[in-house]
């Protein structure tokens, strides 16, 4: 059940603002995107550490907090300092991690799915 606390967490705070019919402002968009990227990142990592056995709570509500702030600031320094793109430096990141984790969240499933295959009567 902890595997899966990450995207009941994720999908619960979707529908809360889905259904509220909620606007961000268009100047803090591209922080928000990026602090959202940063969240997903972080539940995507949590689900796949749960599947390793290795979920620690303190350890992803650190994480999501301490990546969603991290990136928003970044975009907003980035801002600052005459670069208005310096955001895409994480989402590249963070997008790659996502993609990497998502892909090794694909081979426990494929594997599992085999180990089972194997262990079936007749195989």
């Amino acid at each position: 059940m902890i595997v899966w606390l990450p995207v009941i967490g994720f999908l619960a705070g979707f529908a809360a603002i889905y259904w509220r019919a909620f606007t961000v402002p268009s100047d803090y968009a591209p922080y928000l995107s990026l602090a959202a990227i940063a969240g997903l990142d972080t539940i995507v990592g949590g689900v796949r550490a749960g599947f390793e056995g290795r979920f620690e709570n303190d350890v992803f509500l650190s994480g999501f907090l301490v990546n969603t702030v991290m990136a928003a600031a970044l975009a907003y320094f980035g801002d600052q300092i005459g670069v208005p793109d310096l955001y895409l430096a994480a989402v590249v990141t963070l997008g790659g991690r996502i993609f990497v984790n998502l892909s090794l969240i694909r081979r426990y499933w494929l594997n599992k799915a085999r180990a089972a295959r194997r262990s079936e009567p007749g195989a």
